[in-house]
């Protein structure tokens, strides 16, 4: 069943929201060459609870940790350890909260310092399709028209997109319905309506699609050992468009705007993840 939310109900999650985007800004700029997985997730614990919420992942079917560090070939779901991050590495940070009865969710990949050029693309690509996929949130439209977005911009541009693991609703629940793919045909799946809260999580490798999972149960690496990337957020359809929970200054919403009139065809720029300026 799917769960709309009321315009209260969407001003309460906005809390829960608000937090998670503030505690990836500082977790990205925390991420340094020497800095270990397990200090940032330290630090999110510690952020979280000290606001006054719960750390949504922690304990969620025995996950051990507060956020997922997924590094280079890791798609999702990696577990914070001791090992340091080295120049030229790419991490996604995945961060979900449970604050005043309801859970906030979001991602992001950063460069570690200096990366190749094809990372930084990766990286590039995969926030553009995020962007894209949000502005197909939106009254009346379907499910599959968010995923559609998202695998023709990916595609288009060299890159392949995981099939095994999806976006979802959110709410009350960390995972609610609808499963969001982020791909497939437009036009089809449950239509969207106005108050539906919607994880949406482009989750893109650099070579094929194919993943599978460590024996730790949990992170998924990519088969063919290529660069991975992942970027989220929490966003509400409403009858004026969609609006990102997970927006901390309004660039985010800027970023929806524009892509609801971009073309679908690559482009050759100079990408601003090449070096991660501090």
């Amino acid at each position: 069943m799917i769960v709309c939310k009321s315009e209260a109900e969407i001003a309460r999650m906005r809390a829960a929201n608000r937090l998670v985007a503030d505690l990836l800004a500082e977790l990205r700029s925390a991420v340094a060459p020497g800095v270990t997985t397990a200090e940032l997730d330290t630090l999110a614990e510690a952020r979280i609870r000290g606001a006054g919420g719960v750390p949504a992942f922690k304990g969620y079917r025995g996950y051990p940790a507060t956020i997922c560090a997924s590094v280079n070939d890791q798609v999702i779901h990696g577990i914070p350890s001791q090992r340091a991050l080295a120049a030229g590495d790419i991490l996604s940070i995945d961060v979900g909260a449970l604050l005043d009865g309801f859970y906030g969710d979001a991602a992001i990949t950063v460069p570690v310092g200096a990366v190749s050029e094809q990372a930084a693309r990766l990286l590039q690509v995969t926030e553009e399709s995020l962007y894209r996929a949000i502005a197909q949130a939106r009254v009346g439209n379907r499910v599959s028209d968010i995923g559609s977005a998202v695998q023709r911009h990916v595609e288009a541009n060299g890159f392949s997109v995981v099939r095994e693991f999806v976006g979802h609703g959110i709410g009350q629940a960390m995972h609610e319905e609808p499963q969001i793919p982020n791909f497939g045909e437009p036009g089809h799946g449950p239509r969207l309506s106005e108050g539906m809260v919607l994880a949406i999580e482009p989750m893109v490798n650099q070579g094929q699609p194919a993943v599978r999972v460590l024996a730790d149960g949990w992170t998924a690496v990519t088969r063919d050992g290529s660069l991975s990337a992942h970027f989220e957020h929490t966003v509400a359809v409403t009858r004026s468009g969609p609006v990102v929970l997970t927006d901390r200054d309004g660039s985010g919403q800027a970023r929806v705007a524009a892509a609801g009139i971009r073309p679908e065809a690559p482009r050759n720029v100079e990408s601003r993840w090449r070096k991660r300026t501090r």
